[in-house]
């Protein structure tokens, strides 16, 4: 009895540590106003780009990885889309993400910049984590806030009316702020997360010309991924994962399916693949562990599908390097 008494006492110290970030999650969620409904209005979504080597960087889809890797750990990825096709969208990102000295707290920044036609966008991303160290790994619950930007340049655009007036004019600049959240928990042999990467949806309104945020929960998207480790040998593991993206939205539910694998031959090739259902994709990785701090990686997508009477498929190359005492090679981290 007084071995529990003593659990639930461990436990209640450690959510007394966790409230303030509970208590910022939620006056964050609760303080949204839903927008009144505006006539003639239409909604805007940027979208999220889609990356073949995110897990290597949880950063890209989970906010609550902030930190967890133990190191300072920078990456940068670079990504060619639909390759063939005139304008095609052009991917770029660069993160990192660190512990604090107490190893509860997780920082993290990132900034991804998409080019696609005559439209560019940027989006920066401040992430915040509490890490929770339990008996068998640690959970970390992760909040980001940032925003997203886009314009539309029309004057490269050849019309077949001259001067036509729809084309005059740049389209205004779009700066679209917002909030998301996730949690996340890893031991040495598996892990899992679940994240919303925005609580705000905004649309136009077609009169006036102006912006507006609105909050709708049939507008979330909820990531979750989890995979394990399994050991072979020494030289030989493999790591299976799955990424699940779910759309309240009525319409659209299952919006992303990845099935991934990688084998890791002497924690030095990662050899691999995944596949995609929503772009019906099959995609090739090759990533080399340089040094303990240092990655390369290359991946190629192949259109299984539609895509592939119009695209030679899509490239992505990922650079990593972490900082720190921590990454070595006698404990490399694979989550």
């Amino acid at each position: 009895m007084s071995r529990f008494l003593e659990r639930i006492y461990s436990y209640s110290k450690r959510m007394n540590k966790i409230k303030p970030l509970f208590c910022f999650f939620l006056l964050s969620f609760f303080t949204i106003v839903p927008g009144q409904a505006v006539p003639d209005s239409t909604s805007i979504s940027l979208g999220y780009p889609v990356y073949s080597q995110y897990l290597q960087n949880g950063l890209l889809i989970n906010p609550a990885y902030a930190g967890t890797r133990g190191s300072l750990s920078t990456f940068l990825s670079y990504r060619l889309q639909w390759m063939g096709i005139p304008d095609a969208p052009v991917f770029q990102s660069i993160s990192l993400n660190a512990p604090m000295k107490n190893d509860k707290v997780g920082l993290g920044l990132m900034a991804q910049f998409m080019k696609f036609g005559f439209t560019k966008s940027q989006n920066v991303y401040f992430s915040y984590a509490y890490h929770i160290r339990l008996k068998n790994g640690k959970l970390s619950f992760g909040l980001k806030g940032g925003f997203d930007r886009s314009n539309t340049d029309y004057s490269g655009i050849l019309t077949t009316t001259k001067n036509d007036p729809v084309f005059i004019t740049n389209d205004k600049p779009y700066f679209l702020p917002n909030i998301g959240a996730g949690i996340y928990y890893f031991n040495d042999r598996l892990f899992a997360g679940a994240s919303i990467p925005s609580f705000l949806s905004y649309r136009k309104n077609s009169s006036t010309g102006s912006v507006e945020a609105y909050h709708s929960f049939s507008n979330y998207d909820v990531i979750f991924s989890a995979g394990g480790l399994i050991t072979f040998s020494q030289a030989l593991k493999f790591k299976p994962s799955i990424l699940v993206d779910y759309s309240l939205d009525k319409t659209k539910k299952l919006t992303q399916l990845d099935i991934n694998g990688n084998f890791i031959l002497g924690d030095l090739i990662w050899l691999g693949g995944s596949y995609r259902t929503s772009e019906q994709v099959v995609v090739g990785i090759l990533q080399v562990q340089i040094n303990p701090q240092f990655m390369f990686g290359f991946s190629y997508d192949y259109p299984a599908g539609r895509m592939n009477s119009y695209s030679k498929g899509s490239s992505e190359f990922i650079l990593r390097y972490e900082f720190g005492y921590k990454v070595s090679a006698a404990n490399p981290r694979y989550f």
